[in-house]
């Protein structure tokens, strides 16, 4: 890692701490597992903290059960297991219950899922979500004119999209907001992060 990014890292870091209240003074000496160091997982969700400390747990779980190290993706996903102590944990046989750390959903697709979601009665997602109204926007003309454009033939969508996303605690990104992958990783994004993306 460049020192320009471990700096900008670091900005990050102190900033988000700042932000919850708890202001970092020795940026190399954080501990994520102490109760002093609670950040937000977003600017956006400054109720809900990053989980490492139950991350790392997992992962402490998972390698004493295992009795050998792991590799970086053996620690992301393990790390996410519903049930660490008990799962069966065989590489290349074993079904994975995991427990992502957020959804995320652009609009084409997140018609359907947001029906689904209706469907099964709950009143608020489980897991921080987010609708990004990008895909339906066809680059045709000019980015002004084709915004027009989409704003006006999927209306409907994006009325239905917001609505539901306001009624049941999902984040929404209007159509111009930007694009998806970018807005996550801007604004979402931490290292160990597993997403479900649809």
């Amino acid at each position: 890692m460049s020192k320009r990014m471990l700096a900008r890292t670091a900005e990050r870091l102190r900033k988000l701490c700042r932000r919850a209240g708890k202001p970092l003074t020795n940026q190399w000496n954080v501990s994520m597992s102490s109760k002093s160091a609670i950040v937000p997982m977003s600017k956006f969700e400054p109720d809900t903290p990053l989980p490492y400390k139950l991350l790392s747990e997992r992962v402490d779980c998972v390698i004493s059960r295992l009795k050998r190290p792991l590799t970086l993706s053996e620690k992301v996903l393990y790390s996410h297991l519903d049930s660490a102590g008990e799962q069966d944990i065989k590489r290349g046989e074993s079904y994975l219950l995991l427990r992502p750390d957020r959804v995320a959903m652009q609009d084409a697709t997140a018609q359907m899922a947001l029906l689904q979601f209706i469907s099964s009665g709950l009143s608020k997602v489980a897991v921080p979500s987010t609708v990004h109204c990008d895909h339906l926007i066809e680059a045709q003309v000019c980015g002004e004119q084709d915004l027009k454009r989409a704003k006006d033939l999927n209306k409907e969508v994006y009325d239905f999209l917001a609505s539901t996303s306001a009624k049941y605690g999902l984040g929404f990104w209007k159509p111009g907001s930007g694009i998806i992958h970018q807005i996550i990783l801007e604004n979402y994004a931490f290292p160990g992060l597993l997403m479900i993306g649809g």
